[in-house]
Formats: C-alpha cells, structure tokens, sequence
C-alpha cells in the first residue's frame, strides 16, 4: 500500500502487542465475514469506556437505530496483552474500542477484520466521513481497519499573564523559528536554586516527538510501514528539542518539575503560572474552563519548518476482532455511533450538562468528521465572554484540518516504544541525537522483519 502518510505517535504502549501465538505477517488470513443493513441478535463490546455525556448520549442514540441487536457493553478500558490472549483463545468480543495507533500492528498480524465491505454496506465512504489523516490512522495493506472516532488536534495554549509580564508576543512561540522561540523562553524561563520554578515553553518533547519530527520534515516511517528512525531531518528535530530543555535546567530538572504539575486540578500550570506556554491537545482546554476567572490564555497553531500551521492526528477506533461472533452488528453498532446524527446528539447533550453549570464554556466536540466538528461548532459553539478562550477554541479548529497521520505500520507498537527510547537518551544527554536514532531505527527494523518476513 502507497499510504499518504503514515508516521507515529510516541507514547508508551505495551510491548506485548508484539507476542503473539500462531500469527502471520501480511496481514494473516481473516475468515469470511459479510456484512448486512439490517444487523440483528447479540453484540458484545469492549473498551467503550466514554461513560460522560459525549459517550452516553451517542450509545443511546445507536440501541434506538438498532432495535433488533441486544447490546452489551463491557466498559473496562482497552487492555493489549489481554486482547491478543483473547483472540488467541477465541473468546473474542464482537467489537473493540482501542487507541488507533495499535490498528496497523493488529491488521498485520491477522487479529482484526478489514472493514471496507463493512463501511460499503452502509453507504459510507471513509475519505469523506473523515479527515484524512484520521483515515490514515486505520489504513493498511490498501485496506481499512477500523472506524475512527475523535480526533485531538494539539496546539500551543499561552499563559498571558507570565509572558505579558516578560515582555513577550504571542508572535514570538514560532516553533518555526528556532532562535526566536529559544530567545522567548530565556527572558520567561525562571529558576531557584537550579531548578525550574517558570517553564517558558512546554514542548512535551518525548510523548509529542512525532510531532516535533514531522515538524521538521522527517518521517518516523515510510510510505509502506518501513521504520525510518535515523533520518536526518529527525536529528535536527532532536537536536533543537535538547536546545529547549537545556535552556530551561535540563531534561532531568524538567521531568521533576512538571512530574509535581497538578495539572488537572485546582492549581494546574496556568493557575499557577508554572508554565508560560505549552503544547496541549484540545481536550486540555476543558480542564482549564472551569478557571477560566483565574487564567489568561489564548493559543496559537503549531508550526512547520515553513511555517505552517501543522497539527497530527490521534484518537480511538473501532475495530472487529477475527472470531467476532456477530460482526454485522458490530459493524452496524461502530457506524452508527460515529454517525453525524450520533455526533450531534452528542452535542446536545454537551450543551445541557453546560447550561447546568453557570459560567462553563463549550469548546467544542472533535470527532474525526469534519462535517460533524463543523455542524456541533455552528450549533453549540458560542461567544464565551472570554476573549482569551475564544480565541484558543478558535485556534483548535483552525489547525484540526491541517493534521497528518502517525500512521498505521506492522510493527508501529515497537517503533513507538524506540523512538521514545530514543528521544529521552537524547535529550538526557546519554548519547547524540544521531546515535540514539541509529540505535532505535536498527531495533525497529529487527521488530518489523520478525513481522512481515
């Protein structure tokens, strides 16, 4: 498969996906699975964890669709090595929620069911339901695995106040422009005894590394799933990260300060001012609206070595696992509740629960639809008061359109866990930019030739 773009996210996942019994690369053989418009019987999920309004709302609205399917839901959350015993087994449930990045891994391996016939059955085409980075996220081997659902564009959320009070412009965090970015920091970067007490920018530089890489014009693989860890361009990326962290304490000093961040709580870093800005998803917006009368924020996009705005793609997905009992419903049950319909039932039900919260802000719905994001935005997303959260809510949909994918690989689970290996070698100083890379781009390719040879 020619994918458009497949890249990585770098987060810590299990390295147990790897481990797996009398599975084949290539994709393995699927039995033969049909599809209908008319599902009907029992359906067995996993991993719908979404139990706030957003979740309940749209699973209301799809039993109402699917009055003939019996739903069950077990709700405890997304488990790999648990999943692969499952399937290994046979006892498989029907359909499971799962982060996206473990969806080429799994397709590869012969554990999920491709979905195209699926999405043909009801009338959806993948390319213009979804933004197509998200669609990335689910392709492999020409084929599409999952059903996407959310999509958490990140950007850089500003702390005013600290950077009103150094004298520095929102203008000035340009990811960008290297020595204008690192200018900013130093005359917002506060220390005592040694030790970070203001962060003048949070570049979140080992969970958001595919992001930086991508930034700078590298690629995590190639356009087939190959792992290309050691580009160049990936070297520059890390070099300039370790430029960040070391003009404010260190990587070591950094991971100590923001380890004691409250950061979902009443003294988060922009109550507190422990941050001046910082690389956030949208979701973070919601955490910071209930103290929207003790922050002074407002955002602006990530940027490209060009200069572009520039966002990547992450979120949950659908997908059937070889074995599934009753996949027409679970195909028909995954759809529905993605469903523009679904979406805005969702909406509605956000709206409510603000309404009931005197002074609570809606900052939208991300869903992985740009049709979707755009009819909750004109329905819900109203004029806050806040010029400053208004304009960060602003700034999010600006960028969602603007994302690529990290990709879906064979052996993506493993590239993931060595880039991250990789990245905190770096910038801990345990080796150059350039050798870390090498190291983890050869125990990626040992991963990915186990899979697919």
């Amino acid at each position: 498969m020619v994918q458009r773009q497949k890249r990585l996210i770098a987060v810590t996942v299990a390295a147990s996906v790897l481990v797996l019994t009398g599975c084949s690369g290539g994709g393995g053989e699927t039995a033969d699975v049909s599809f209908s418009d008319s599902p009907s019987g029992a359906l067995a999920a996993w991993g719908f964890d979404n139990a706030d309004d957003v979740g309940t709302s749209r699973v209301e609205y799809a039993e109402k669709q699917l009055s003939d399917v019996d739903i069950e839901i077990d709700q405890t959350a997304f488990d790999a090595q648990k999943f692969t015993t499952r399937v290994a087994s046979g006892n498989v449930p029907d359909v499971v929620q799962m982060d996206r990045q473990f969806v080429g891994t799994y397709a590869a391996q012969g554990l999920i069911t491709p979905l195209d016939e699926c999405f043909a059955t009801h009338g959806v085409d993948p390319d213009e339901q979804y933004y197509e980075s998200v669609v990335d996220d689910v392709e492999w081997d020409d084929k599409v695995w999952g059903v996407p659902q959310f999509y958490q564009p990140p950007a850089i959320i500003l702390n005013k106040r600290v950077m009103d009070a150094a004298g520095v412009t929102a203008d000035q965090i340009d990811t960008s422009k290297p020595d204008v970015l690192l200018a900013a920091i130093g005359k917002m970067y506060t220390a005592s005894g040694g030790n970070p007490t203001v962060l003048g920018f949070d570049s979140v530089g080992v969970n958001q590394a595919g992001l930086w890489l991508l930034g700078f014009g590298g690629e995590i693989m190639d356009d087939e799933g190959v792992p290309a860890l050691d580009s160049p361009e990936n070297a520059r990326a890390l070099d300039f990260l370790k430029q960040l962290f070391d003009a404010q304490g260190g990587y070591a000093k950094y991971r100590s300060f923001t380890d004691s961040f409250d950061a979902f709580g009443d003294n988060n870093p922009y109550v507190a001012d422990q941050v001046a800005a910082q690389v956030n998803a949208q979701w973070y917006v919601n955490v910071l609206s209930p103290y929207v009368d003790e922050v002074q924020i407002e955002a602006v996009p990530f940027k490209n070595i060009e200069g572009e705005p520039f966002s990547v793609a992450s979120g949950t997905a659908f997908v059937i696992p070889v074995g599934a009992k009753n996949a027409d419903a679970a195909c028909a049950w995954a759809l529905e509740l993605t469903s523009q319909d679904a979406w805005l039932a969702a909406g509605e039900a956000r709206a409510a629960t603000i309404s009931d919260s005197p002074g609570a802000i809606n900052t939208g719905l991300f869903t992985g639809s740009p049709a979707a994001d755009e009819a909750i935005r004109d329905q819900f997303v109203k004029e806050s008061g806040n010029a400053g959260f208004d304009q960060t809510i602003a700034t999010f949909y600006e960028v969602v359109g603007e994302g690529e994918s990290y990709g879906a690989s064979a052996a993506g689970q493993e590239i993931q866990t060595e880039l991250k290996n990789a990245v905190t070698s770096a910038l801990l100083g345990d080796k150059s930019s350039e050798d870390a890379l090498a190291d983890a781009q050869d125990a990626a390719m040992r991963a990915y030739d186990k899979v697919v040879n």
